[in-house]
């Protein structure tokens, strides 16, 4: 059996993002379909001074149609006000230092990156090795595949080789009305990930779906590791 993941290129994905990689023979980039303003594409959630914050890449204005592989990052002083953000954050958390040393070659040359796509894969990667991930990354776009929602996730599966498809449960209301599990093809899973709590600094009560930055700075690498392949064979 070889399983295929399908997502979206998140900035700063949160820990199920990678669970979902450290379960999967070939983790697809998803970026051949329409780009979504309010999707996770350019924002994820970290914890300053106990509160959850926003940060959010800005990107040049595009059709409404741009796929994600079109979008451009814009210009501007926003890796200096990110990382500016993520070191008021996380520089006194127990593990800040280990996980800026990580970050922070990457934000210092980000204007050197013009796509949001690259931008995003970068990250993903730097993260997914510190994580001890090694699955390949491939992008949707490279494959030429065609169709619609399922149809589409389905022709990556067959592109790919892989006879089983590891989706977030999230997508299982639009599986189900297009009948994926009836394609005789590819089996169907669902991600089963449920992040245990842990200690974050001021934080009054555990805040949960956070950026995966955040339990790496509060509890470490070799915690994170663990964390993230939690209920992963």
């Amino acid at each position: 059996m070889s399983t295929c993941v399908v997502m979206q290129p998140t900035y700063l994905p949160w820990s199920g993002y990678f669970n979902l990689m450290a379960q999967a023979d070939v983790f697809v980039l998803l970026d051949d379909v329409q780009y979504n303003r309010t999707s996770w594409q350019t924002r994820n959630r970290i914890l300053v001074q106990g509160e959850e914050q926003l940060l959010t890449v800005p990107v040049l204005a595009g059709h409404l149609d741009t796929r994600i592989e079109a979008v451009r990052l814009a210009p501007g002083p926003w890796p200096r006000k990110h990382l500016a953000s993520l070191t008021a954050a996380y520089a006194k958390a127990p593990h800040g230092p280990e996980l800026l040393a990580l970050l922070a070659p990457l934000y210092e040359t980000a204007g050197e990156v013009t796509h949001l796509v690259d931008w995003n894969q970068q990250l993903i990667s730097t993260l997914a090795t510190a994580l001890g991930l090694h699955t390949p990354l491939v992008r949707a776009s490279t494959l030429g595949c065609g169709g619609e929602r399922s149809a589409h996730v389905l022709a990556l599966c067959d592109a790919l080789g892989c006879d089983d498809y590891l989706s977030p449960v999230g997508s299982a209301d639009y599986l189900a009305e297009d009948n994926f599990a009836a394609n005789g093809r590819v089996s169907l899973r669902f991600q089963a990930y449920r992040p245990a709590p842990y200690a974050q600094r001021k934080a009054p009560a555990f805040v949960s779906h956070l950026s995966v930055v955040d339990v790496i700075a509060h509890q470490g690498l070799e915690f994170a590791r663990h964390y993230v392949k939690e209920s992963a064979p």
